[in-house]
């Protein structure tokens, strides 16, 4: 595993859990915003691979992959989908603020 394609991942799911959680005004705070984005970025990427049609779409962070721009990209898609689509049902599930 690269650990730089790993930080490019697990950070885009910050962002993203971060941009989800403040688009929906959701009252995580931003700690939670940015925890729930990384786990969500880390498994949207670990999942991808094993679902039909999205084989090759996100980075898989166990492949190793090189730091070419393709890999780059997407680690910062996966990472920012994954962390976005978690925090946005965390969000629901939890409330938003009122």
């Amino acid at each position: 595993m690269d650990p730089v394609t790993l930080i490019i991942g697990l950070l885009s799911g910050a962002g993203g859990g971060i941009g989800a959680g403040k688009l929906m005004n959701s009252n995580m705070g931003t700690l939670g915003r940015a925890v729930t984005g990384i786990v969500g970025g880390g498994g949207l990427a670990a999942l991808a691979p094993m679902i039909p049609g999205l084989e090759g779409v996100f980075a898989d962070p166990t492949a190793g992959a090189s730091l070419d721009p393709m890999s780059i990209i997407s680690g910062v898609v996966s990472g920012g989908v994954g962390g976005g689509i978690l925090t946005a049902i965390l969000g629901k599930v939890m409330g938003n603020k009122g």
